[in-house]
């Protein structure tokens, strides 16, 4: 029989909690927070899983765990998210990256020019996860991520500096309405709020509770923010330059209708992993 202070009693006793809470895989996410309190990776938790557990780390480990048991985000919990194979840091004033949007970041990758300079820019660039993994995977890249809100500006700063790419990106905090920079522009990215407002009370606790709304809510339509996009590239951004929009599974006619009408052309619509339409393209 284990010690009822060991490391294992103590991950049991979580994963049960976890699992009375209906949290999904409660077993990992309760290692996962194990590890995370401990700075251990998965084989460094093994090797000390039968030692006596010290108090201060038991202490930190159950309230991670119950604040997880009220539906708080994992990512939230330990400041960091993973989008493209990179770490962000991330916490409750921007929204988590998620598996859903690497399909945008595909997207824009396949029609950035090789063999030159190129220009992108993000707007609503919260984390920063979309502009630094295109700084990442592509050399020739130079970036702006445009932000409103001054604390997640200062993350998607933070988080270009981890990844040694400040030299070639830089935030600017303000609206995509006051940004001067649309014509300089090869592609211009963005996840923009995009839910109805009617809807946003009938989202997961731990989305409606911890993320913040100003970054889901789209309006009455859902697409206020589309249209705010498309009305000012259709008059600024240069010609033959690129558009990339993350949309809702349902937003497909609409978003690519709105770009029909400002007269964009090239324009086109490719699934997520789950089959679900994620990502509208468009040329100037």
């Amino acid at each position: 029989m284990h010690d009822k202070d060991s490391y294992r009693a103590h991950l049991k006793t979580a994963s049960e909690r976890l699992a009375g809470a209906r949290i999904d895989r409660p077993a990992r996410e309760a290692r996962h927070l194990m590890q995370h309190v401990c700075g251990k990776d998965a084989a460094g938790l093994i090797g000390i899983e039968n030692d006596p557990m010290p108090a201060d780390q038991r202490g930190r480990f159950f309230a991670l765990v119950e604040r997880r048991a009220t539906g708080e985000p994992y990512e939230h919990l330990t400041n960091e998210a993973w989008f493209y194979g990179l770490a962000f840091h991330c916490t409750s004033d921007t929204l988590i990256p998620r598996l859903d949007s690497e399909v945008v970041v595909d997207e824009a990758l396949a029609r950035l020019p090789l063999g030159r300079d190129v220009k992108v820019a993000d707007l609503g660039t919260g984390t920063g996860c979309l502009l630094i993994t295109l700084l990442a995977n592509h050399p020739g890249l130079q970036g702006v991520g445009i932000e409103q809100s001054a604390p997640a500006a200062a993350i998607a700063t933070r988080n270009l500096a981890m990844h040694n790419l400040s030299d070639r990106g830089h935030i600017e905090t303000m609206s995509w309405s006051d940004w001067a920079g649309w014509a300089e522009m090869d592609l211009i990215i963005s996840n923009p709020p995009y839910i109805r407002t009617d809807v946003i009370d009938t989202l997961d606790e731990s989305v409606r509770a911890f993320e913040p709304h100003v970054a889901l809510d789209g309006g009455a339509s859902g697409l206020e923010a589309y249209q705010s996009i498309i009305d000012l590239a259709a008059e600024q951004m240069k010609p033959d330059a690129w558009l990339v929009f993350e949309i809702g599974f349902d937003q497909r006619e609409a978003v690519m209708a709105l770009l029909d009408r400002a007269g964009f052309n090239s324009i086109s619509c490719r699934q997520d992993s789950g089959q679900r339409d994620r990502v509208v393209c468009a040329r100037r």
